[in-house]
């Protein structure tokens, strides 16, 4: 049932939300232990870059945190560096059927932090 909730919150906000090379989409999916941030160009179809807290250069800088939050937190700075790297400065943000609340809005916050725009 919530599964269902999610798919379709997904489907609503992906018939809005498009990626262009100019400005690319910012998807979040999170799971119970780890956070995925990944900037896609749907024109074409491709994923530009994604960090998660898999990430090797996010494992030394969040190893002392606590809670998931500030590690999503983390990971959404880790993106904007790496978007500023690759000349983007604005995104369109895809929460992917969550809710903005918790580890989706702490991704969002850190990239803004970061420098990227929405």
């Amino acid at each position: 049932m919530i599964k269902d909730k999610l798919l379709r919150r997904h489907l609503r906000i992906r018939k809005k939300v498009k990626g262009t090379s100019e400005r690319p989409r910012l998807l979040v999916k999170r799971s119970n232990k780890h956070t995925y941030a990944i900037l896609v160009d749907d024109e074409r179809r491709r994923v530009i870059t994604a960090v998660s807290s898999l990430t090797k250069g996010i494992r030394e800088r969040i190893k002392d945190m606590k809670g998931k939050v500030a590690v999503a937190k983390e990971v959404g700075k880790l993106l904007a560096e790496k978007a500023k790297e690759l000349n983007i400065s604005t995104v369109v943000f895809d929460r992917g059927g969550y809710k903005y609340h918790g580890r989706v809005k702490a991704v969002a916050e850190g990239a803004r932090e970061g420098g990227l725009k929405f």
